[in-house]
């Protein structure tokens, strides 16, 4: 069980090393494309972001009706885009492995939330509402969102860099309609399965193992990048070697 641990706490890591890094290739494409380029690769974000996609299936796994799902979806993406748009032309940033530890958790609210943890383990007669806590949590994933998109070449505070937020923005919007038809896809079939009562324990268990998980992972990014003294070799080095973990398991694995 440790090793499934390790070996999955590393293979998050470096995934994330490299999703929040932006080469000098991928920047000088930034400035020498066009707003279509933003629009990408926000679309790209949301679409690879699992943390992202982990808590919109929390959020959606039990909502039927399109109402519902419109109006909570709406609430998420007002959120993310009130503090994506806002940080982002203000120049507000924070270490965005406490942002993304974060939003880690909010995963693992909405798997406890929707087991009913708050009136099973915490004797409450409700779990808080659902509408206020969505909007905070949108917020939050916007400024992760944030963090990202301050890391590219946007230029000066002028309506050129306006535009490549507002693009961005709407690439995210896109990658999140794209996951979510998915999703509800999936979850339309498995609704239908007479087992449903049994698979939604184990999903929402499987959201709350999953964001404490990357919690973790998150933590020790910070404690990475903030202290990299303490590993005893530069911060390169040390994802490099998650690295050559990684490819030494696989090697072994296939032996």
């Amino acid at each position: 069980m440790s090793q499934f641990v390790f070996s999955f706490l590393s293979f998050l890591f470096v995934t994330k090393v490299y999703s929040h890094g932006i080469s000098e290739s991928a920047k000088q494409s930034m400035i020498e494309g066009s707003y279509l380029k933003y629009l990408w690769l926000g679309a790209e974000h949301m679409i690879t972001g699992y943390d992202h996609l982990l808590f919109l299936l929390g959020v959606i796994f039990f909502l039927t009706s399109f109402r519902d799902i419109v109006k909570f979806i709406s609430i998420f993406t007002l959120g993310h885009s009130i503090t994506l748009i806002f940080a982002t032309m203000m120049g507000i940033t924070a270490n965005y492995w406490l942002i993304d530890a974060v939003i880690a958790l909010s995963v693992c609210y909405k798997g406890f939330d929707n087991n009913g943890g708050f009136e099973k383990y915490l004797q409450l007669k409700k779990s808080p509402n659902l509408i206020i806590v969505i909007f905070i949590f949108g917020l939050i994933h916007g400024f992760g969102l944030s963090t990202r998109l301050q890391q590219l070449p946007l230029g000066s505070k002028s309506t050129g860099m306006l535009f490549r937020i507002i693009s961005f923005n709407i690439g995210v919007e896109i990658g999140q309609i794209i996951a979510l038809s998915v999703m509800l896809i999936i979850l339309y079939y498995i609704r239908e399965s007479k087992f449903f009562k049994t698979f939604s324990k184990v999903i929402n268990d499987g959201l709350i193992l999953a964001g404490f998980l990357l919690f973790l992972m998150q933590m020790h990014g910070y404690q990475h990048t903030s202290n990299p003294d303490e590993f005893g070799f530069s911060k390169d080095n040390h994802i490099h070697h998650h690295l050559d973990l990684k490819k030494s398991k696989t090697k072994h694995d296939n032996l």
